[in-house]
């Protein structure tokens, strides 16, 4: 009797780890299709890594004491006795793909963009899942601020192009190794009179990574380090003169900004330029994309000394901009069959007019007018073809615009009813 209950025990999915159905799943396809795009008209090329890496790769780029690497990773040791981790971001792994196939050796400026899921062991909400997916874009061999202010309008184009427009880019400046190190001893400083005020995590991150303080989003934090010292004040003059020079090729670009002093990032690997676009539409979870130059990375990574800048945008949270915005994809057609023959002649257009490039939908059950006319509208199809004896007879149909209600007769024909759905 027990192990007939657990064979009818229901299997359901990770927490965290989500199914992507239909009707989600055309909203991903329209994001990365878009980003292929726009992303190519930048000339970047696609390059896919791994899913796993050595944990190492992580720990030495991300941080051993960020958040990230001290309790979010899937880290577990395989039968090699390896220690690898399920990715966590992107970046460190088109890094090292770049250094282990030597791409900057054929060409020392180098563009790509990935796709792909990545996994954090966070609690699960509403944009924020343990399997999530990013695409993200990496610029590596220039460190002239017109890069900087390229990759960000490439971005902003991109969220012009899905109709999202709502989100508003947020840029600051990090410093680099030789300005930063005097500014966080500023802000540890400004910090030790505020530590009964902190929460445990920022509590802890005043040793190990003070500037996350800054990103906090517990209350009390905030109101502790509202008036906090920002590293703009505390740029050396050639980290200032860069963002400077940022910002005045972001106005050339046309390219709209505000500057948030008290943006920061969550990974170690970061320098100067640090970027956000953010929305208010998603409660707490405010950027829907993030990024920054990281001048060192490469070279930390056993690479050469060439600098780099790229970003990385959750595709969960733009989907739900997109459903915000009324993203649809409808088909384009639906024949309506009333009888066998005329069931036979629908069959034969569908795959006609699907070869000619549309999207066409029909009743394969014989079900009445009225219902098939009812799964044309849940469908949302743009047209439909109504199809009976007498449009076999006289070879002729009426079309009708769905959103309109105007009624056109097409000849059964596959290339003249293109011909009206392509107007």
């Amino acid at each position: 009797m027990l192990a007939k209950r657990c064979c009818n025990v229901s299997i359901t999915a990770i927490k965290g780890f989500n199914d992507i159905l239909p009707g989600e799943v055309e909203k991903w396809q329209h994001i990365e299709a878009s980003a292929r795009d726009v992303f190519s008209r930048y000339g970047f090329a696609e390059i896919r890594v791994p899913i796993m890496e050595k944990t190492e790769l992580f720990a030495r780029s991300i941080g051993d004491v960020t958040d990230i690497v001290e309790k979010e990773m899937y880290s577990f040791v395989d039968k090699g006795e390896n220690r690898v981790t399920l990715r966590p971001e992107g970046t460190a792994g088109v890094i090292r793909a770049l250094i282990e196939n030597r791409l900057y050796a054929a060409d020392p400026v180098s563009k790509l963009f990935y796709m792909g899921p990545m996994f954090r062991y966070e609690r699960p909400q509403k944009g924020r899942y343990r399997q999530f997916h990013q695409i993200g874009a990496e610029i590596t061999g220039i460190a002239d601020p017109k890069v900087d202010a390229q990759i960000l309008t490439m971005l902003r184009h991109l969220f012009d192009e899905l109709g999202i427009t709502e989100p508003s880019l947020e840029i600051n400046s990090l410093g680099c190794p030789k300005c930063r190190p005097q500014y966080r001893e500023t802000l540890q400083a400004f910090l030790r009179n505020r530590i009964a005020s902190l929460c445990p995590d920022c509590t802890r991150r005043f040793d190990t990574n003070p500037l996350r303080v800054l990103d906090c989003k517990v209350e009390r934090c905030k109101a502790a380090t509202a008036d906090a010292p920002a590293m703009l004040e505390n740029l050396c003059p050639p980290c200032a003169g860069h963002f400077e020079a940022v910002q005045e090729f972001l106005q050339l670009a046309g390219t709209a900004y505000r500057i948030n002093r008290r943006m920061v990032r969550g990974l170690d690997y970061y320098t100067r330029t640090t970027f956000e676009l953010v929305t208010g539409l998603l409660g707490s979870q405010s950027a829907v994309a993030a990024g920054g130059r990281y001048d060192g990375l490469v070279a930390d990574l056993g690479g050469p000394a060439i600098p780099g800048i790229g970003f990385a945008m959750g595709v969960e949270r733009i989907s739900l901009l997109l459903e915000a915005a009324g993203f649809s994809k409808p088909a384009d057609l639906f024949i309506v069959a009333l009888g066998d023959a005329a069931g036979k002649k629908a069959f034969q257009l569908m795959c006609r007019i699907q070869r000619l490039g549309f999207a066409v939908e029909l009743d394969y059950d014989g079900k009445s007018m009225k219902s098939q006319m009812r799964r044309a509208d849940k469908l949302a199809c743009r047209y439909t073809l109504i199809v009976g004896e007498t449009e076999l007879a006289t070879n002729r149909a009426p079309l009708k615009e769905m959103a309109t209600g105007s009624q056109t007769e097409v000849p059964l024909v596959p290339e003249s009813i293109v011909l009206q759905l392509q107007r």
